[in-house]
């Protein structure tokens, strides 16, 4: 099972970016798929998670309304799109799987993650 995140980069404050995380999971159309991100010296915390097919998404209260969950099980990618970006969303940005938790300690599989940097 591999995870691959793309898309993070340097944005200016009220921008957007779009990440993706491509899974090569067999089983993907039934596996949920979480967004997590890591600042420096701070933890790792919930972004948001997605089910199986879409239908249930769930999101931190930082970042619900700016951000949106989605999937395209065709292409075996989640994609995580980002609004009105502030400096405080600066962090590398991981997904994780399976699973829609809310603690980091709960998923088995990781990727590598992608830096958002987002200045002022």
């Amino acid at each position: 099972v591999q995870l691959e995140e793309s898309g993070g980069g340097l944005v200016q404050a009220g921008g957007s970016l779009r990440l993706s995380c491509l899974a090569s999971i067999h089983s993907f159309a039934s596996t949920a798929v979480a967004w997590f991100r890591q600042a420096p010296g701070k933890e790792r915390e919930f972004v948001a998670s997605i089910s199986y097919n879409g239908d249930n998404t769930y999101y931190a209260d930082s970042v619900r309304g700016r951000y949106t969950i989605s999937r395209g099980n065709a292409k075996n990618t989640v994609y995580l799109q980002m609004n009105n970006l502030k400096p405080e969303d600066t962090a590398v940005y991981y997904c994780a799987a399976p699973g829609l938790d809310r603690d980091p300690r709960r998923y088995r599989y990781w990727g590598q993650g992608t830096q958002v940097t987002v200045s002022s």
